[in-house]
């Protein structure tokens, strides 16, 4: 019976599934920038966005807008669709 699917959606309690995918954008910016060995800080000035929100956008734990992981993305030089893939 778990999980149940919503349109499609995985409905997981307490938004895990929503969880799982920020952690997995994060995880994808991170390892980007890494494998470019850059800083977070060559990131946010390049990216144009707060340190804050590099910071954000990389633990998972923040909700970045469209905006900040667009200056993200083309900071990096990659496609947006490479930062927010569901790859399940």
């Amino acid at each position: 019976m778990y999980p149940r699917t919503v349109g499609g959606v995985p409905d997981l309690p307490d938004d895990a599934w929503l969880t799982d995918r920020l952690r997995a954008i994060a995880d994808r910016i991170r390892l980007e920038r890494e494998r470019q060995n850059r800083t977070q800080e060559w990131l946010y000035l390049t990216a144009g966005v707060s340190r804050w929100a590099v910071q954000d956008a990389e633990s998972g734990l923040g909700n970045p807008t469209t905006k900040t992981l667009l200056r993200i993305a083309r900071a990096l030089g990659v496609p947006l669709s490479t930062l927010i893939a569901d790859e399940d």
